[in-house]
């Protein structure tokens, strides 16, 4: 299966020195990866990298740019973000077995690992997986908690739980409070 963001880059096509590209998401591109990380829209997706052959495999350095939408994780709302994240990639080749290489931090620049084929990277799947662990697990819209309030929904700290939970709702009274309230003026 191609992935949604494909950018081949054949190894003998780097060189010895650096390469440096801009690589753009097209409409559909951006499409297919916001279905794929469940987001509301993906609306721009680009990256200036440089690409270069270093020991022990190829270096994939650069700067990451979106705008995009997620879904707020109470509400469901269009939550808008932009990212502009730098990264590092180091792409070593599969294993003799052909089983990728596993995922390990190397070196005192802590890069992200990832596999390649002995022939090629792919600058736009290790862009597209660098887009998502940029984005914020718990999007929450601004208005949420009065969304929220308004439906219902009662926030932790506003239930009561434990022992003295019952005893609170009938002496109405914050009874915890009380107790240490109590304990200090015995003192």
């Amino acid at each position: 299966m191609t992935p949604e963001f494909h950018r081949p880059i054949a190894l003998d096509t780097i060189g010895e020195g650096a390469r440096t590209l801009t690589i753009v998401a097209n409409p559909e591109e951006c499409a297919a990866l916001a279905e794929r990380f469940g987001l509301a829209a993906l609306d721009a997706l680009s990256s200036a990298v440089t690409i270069q052959i270093a020991k022990g495999g190829v270096m994939m350095t650069g700067t990451l740019e979106a705008q995009l939408r997620q879904r707020c994780v109470a509400t469901m709302a269009d939550v808008p973000a932009i990212i502009s994240d730098r990264f590092a990639l180091r792409f070593v080749a599969d294993t003799e077995t052909g089983q990728p290489v596993p995922e390990i931090e190397i070196d005192v620049m802590d890069c992200d690992v990832m596999s390649h084929d002995g022939k090629s990277i792919d600058a736009g799947e290790a862009l597209a997986q660098t887009l998502v662990l940029s984005l914020d697990p718990f999007p929450r819209a601004p208005d949420a908690d009065a969304i929220l309030k308004a439906a219902g929904v009662k926030r932790e700290e506003d239930v009561a739980t434990g022992a003295f939970a019952d005893l609170k709702s009938l002496l109405g009274g914050d009874f915890k409070q009380d107790a240490i309230k109590a304990k200090r003026n015995t003192k």
